[in-house]
């Protein structure tokens, strides 16, 4: 039987990159999956995002796969819209019992050129979004005895970066909800960790290094630092950290934090 069997999991920038990749890898083991994402451009940064027809092709996938998906539109900050697509997921499937936080924005700024703008929607996104998500689920996972909440953070957000306060910022934050949640939330056999990776391979890059006028292999060689001799992880590596701390191959696994750095923490 496929590990994941009867289990459900949320993920929220689920349309592209690691979101979709773990989505997929979930429901090739069995899982149901509520796919939540924003579907449409935003303010900052200005890059593309993923188009609410990607989110489609992904049902599309995973039902071809055999596994059920939801799909639900929405902002991370958006309080009703993630109250809704939760909602959905608890009348689709009766329960919740994964929360892969993995919606996010990378920019760079200098702090004296830094605006308000900037600032804001880091935090809200890579921060307050979490804290959205985990609001309206926990109750689901307390009703229910369990459950896992996954927090993508970074490796920024266990050290700092040039010209990216504001989003290290948001990762160490991030690191900080992890722990307390694992604290306040082990009486009802809730688990919470957070994964930190490396620059990874996906469209965010692009569109990064468009803003920066580079290409995306010029900005990780600029800036990763991995021992090992790649540029960036893949998404497929970020999965399958996912589905291992998921899984009940890590059910004493709480309140840590994991790394996929490719040796660059090590440095």
């Amino acid at each position: 039987m496929p590990e994941f069997t009867g289990k459900v999991a949320f993920i929220t920038g689920a349309a592209r990159g690691q979101g979709r990749i773990t989505a997929l890898a979930l429901a090739r083991e069995g899982a149901s999956i509520l796919a939540f994402d924003l579907g449409a451009k935003i303010e900052y940064p200005a890059y593309s995002y993923a188009a609410g027809e990607e989110l489609d092709s992904l049902k599309k996938e995973i039902e071809a796969l055999g596994a059920q998906c939801v799909v639900a539109l929405g902002d991370v900050r958006d309080d009703a819209a993630v109250a809704a697509a939760v909602d959905a997921a608890v009348a689709a499937f009766g329960r919740i019992d994964i929360l892969f936080n993995n919606a996010g924005i990378c920019a760079y700024a200098e702090i004296d050129k830094m605006t308000d703008v900037e600032m804001n929607s880091m935090i809200d996104i890579n921060l307050k979004g979490p804290m959205i998500a985990a609001r309206h689920i926990v109750p689901v996972m307390k009703a229910q005895g369990s459950g896992v909440i996954i927090n993508n953070s970074s490796v920024m957000g266990l050290r700092g970066g040039r010209r990216l306060s504001h989003y290290a910022a948001s990762k160490w934050g991030l690191t900080g909800l992890t722990k307390s949640w694992a604290i306040e939330l082990a009486p009802w056999n809730i688990r919470v960790v957070s994964i930190h990776p490396t620059g990874v391979n996906t469209p965010m890059n692009d569109g990064l290094a468009a803003l920066e006028g580079k290409t995306p292999m010029e900005i990780a060689e600029a800036s990763a630092g991995n021992l090992q001799p790649v540029p960036w992880i893949e998404s497929e590596d970020v999965a399958a950290m996912v589905l291992y701390l998921a899984s009940e191959r890590a059910r004493f696994v709480t309140g840590a934090q994991f790394v996929l750095d490719a040796g660059l923490l090590t440095a």
